[in-house]
């Protein structure tokens, strides 16, 4: 049976339809030849974008134009429209909570509005296709803009509105200016291209959240802020995103472990593996190899555990755990990775930030380094040192096994690491972040104007 495609005319985006489809398979094919053109010739790649940038520079100078800046009014979005998750969900749901709130006006960008419409937290949102006209429109008219990833070049705040940047982790491998042009393997930017990146958001943002002095410095030179732009820019109050991590419930577990079919006498472990620079494919975008002998996990591990597989949202590629049904369970669309956290017994991953955060929870963490020389020497460097991890590093699936199964009674040596962690990289996480950023960066006249 043919299913019918949801028609995103009500969000502001395009009907489908035959024509429609194959109109936007086409521009699909010409931008996946222009990429690869783009990846080969540097020379191409700046004439390219710099034609680009300037037609849509102009477009969205026209949406201000046509749209004045209303105060009250804020826009969310969260990785780049892909879901209802992180910072900007928590900052929203602090805004619904609070009566100070009543007045103002929401708007909610994703890639798929019509998944989200029905969604009772939605009631006072209006919905935007993520890209479209009125995408743009709406940061025109939004004093207010929440999001945790970049947004597109080309919209810049205009005076008097206010560009509220979450972020989405605390670094540990290098961000932004402060990637080394040597160490640098990614497949769509140089380091020099990338440094000019972070420079620009850096620039542009108003407020940019922090969760302790070590991500406020690293934060500080990865987007290129003077010491004076540091200190009125950074809010260093700690993660929206994590005060769920501090409120959850027995009976939220029991619900989260029925959802993904996770019996009730095994343990859960979370893996979450984050994406490679140098892995891209044109057109599909950033894929991941993962060279794990799974069926030697299983064979040690399905007894007593379930893991759930979260890849990071960049990766575009899909995998396939039929032959592990019931041993992995691929939760990669889930929206928001809290869910993820407060059930698993433990995470392991490799260079992903997840790992700041799940500490909080003081549960096991290890850390799957199987590509650990290549990571540091073609991709990207560490800000720290490894060993200041709350956790084991292993390399092969024989030390996986091990570190698993001794992760119940950790050593007095882990057990003071991890206390030292918590203190240097998450102390002001507590479960109250969303009411002090709220603080901090809405105007508060705009909140008294009732």
């Amino acid at each position: 049976m043919i299913q019918p495609q949801p028609d995103r005319r009500r969000f502001g985006g395009k009907s489908a339809g035959p024509a429609a489809d194959l109109w936007r398979e086409t521009k699909r094919q010409v931008k996946r030849v222009m990429t690869a053109a783009a990846k080969r010739n540097l020379a191409f790649r700046k004439v390219s974008r710099s034609a680009v940038a300037k037609k849509r520079t102009a477009e969205y100078a026209r949406h201000c134009r046509n749209n004045p800046i209303e105060n009250k009014t804020i826009m969310f979005e969260s990785f780049m429209g892909r879901g209802y998750s992180d910072s900007p969900k928590a900052l929203y749901r602090a805004m619904l909570a609070d009566p100070k709130y009543d007045d103002f006006t929401f708007i909610w960008a994703f890639k798929e509005p019509e998944n989200f419409e029905h969604h009772p937290e939605m009631e006072r949102a209006q919905l935007v296709l993520y890209g479209n006209p009125g995408y743009y429109a709406a940061h025109a008219r939004a004093r207010y803009w929440v999001t945790n990833s970049v947004i597109p070049a080309h919209v810049y705040p205009r005076e008097n509105q206010v560009y509220i940047q979450t972020w989405h982790g605390t670094p540990f491998k290098r961000l932004g200016a402060d990637i080394a042009e040597e160490s640098s393997a990614n497949a769509k930017y140089t380091a020099n291209e990338i440094t000019l990146r972070y420079t620009r958001e850096g620039d542009r943002l108003t407020y940019l959240l922090s969760p302790s002095g070590f991500t406020t410095e690293k934060f500080s030179s990865a987007f290129a802020l003077s010491p004076e732009e540091a200190v009125a820019k950074i809010v260093e109050e700690g993660y929206p995103r994590n005060d769920d991590l501090f409120h959850y419930t027995d009976e939220r577990i029991a619900e989260i472990r029925d959802e993904h079919g996770v019996p009730a006498d095994k343990k859960v472990i979370l893996y979450a593996p984050t994406w490679r620079d140098n892995q891209h494919v044109s057109g599909l975008g950033y894929t991941l190899k993962l060279p794990v002998d799974f069926d030697q996990l299983q064979r040690e591990l399905a007894d007593e555990y379930v893991i759930l597989f979260r890849a990071h949202y960049f990766v575009a590629n899909e995998f396939d755990f039929a032959r592990y049904e019931g041993f992995i369970k691929n939760v990669s669309n889930v929206s928001d990775i809290n869910d993820l956290y407060i059930v698993s017994d433990m995470l392991v991953t490799d260079y992903s930030s997840v790992f700041f955060d799940y500490a909080t929870l003081h549960r096991p963490i290890l850390f799957y380094m199987y590509d650990l020389e290549e990571y540091v020497r073609d991709i990207r460097g560490f800000y720290f040192d490894l060993a200041e991890l709350p956790g084991p590093v292993v390399k092969t699936e024989v030390e996986f096994v091990s570190a698993v199964r001794a992760a119940d009674a950790p050593t007095e040596e882990l057990q003071e690491r991890y206390k030292h962690f918590i203190a240097r990289f998450a102390h002001r996480d507590d479960g109250y972040a969303s009411q002090r950023v709220l603080e901090r960066v809405i105007d508060q006249s705009d909140v008294a104007a009732r």
